[in-house]
């Protein structure tokens, strides 16, 4: 189990496991906000916040929402906007955990910005 907060502790969330990989992506968002996402749904992410915590942000295709603390502004997970063969896809932001709980995870490049695959 891997915990992580927003700077504030406003928002916080438990992957439930070990992720398989984490994804850096290099899209127009992802390379703004330096996210590293696990992802995972709604079985083995439990995000915990007051209803009005986070601001959402829908962009581009409009599949994802993207929410940020109100109070710090730190992007701590994403949540699918539409359920994918039944299920609900979410990512956490594991820059929001201490370094020590993912640094022995593989880390995969996503290029996000152009041909949407994996650099590796």
């Amino acid at each position: 189990m891997i915990e992580g907060s927003c700077h504030c502790g406003a928002v916080r969330w438990v992957f439930d496991g070990i992720p398989e990989k984490l994804t850096l992506c290099n899209c127009s968002l992802c390379r703004r906000i330096a996210a590293l996402w696990a992802y995972g749904n709604l079985d083995n992410i439990m995000v915990t916040a007051a209803p009005d915590a986070t601001n959402a942000y829908v962009q581009g295709d409009k599949l994802l929402a993207m929410h940020s603390c109100r109070t710090c502004g730190c992007t701590t997970h994403w949540v699918s906007l539409a359920a994918e063969q039944g299920v609900w896809r979410i990512a956490v932001n594991m820059r929001m955990a201490d370094p020590a709980a993912y640094a022995h995870i593989r880390v995969r490049h996503f290029d996000g910005a152009d041909s949407w695959t994996y650099f590796d």
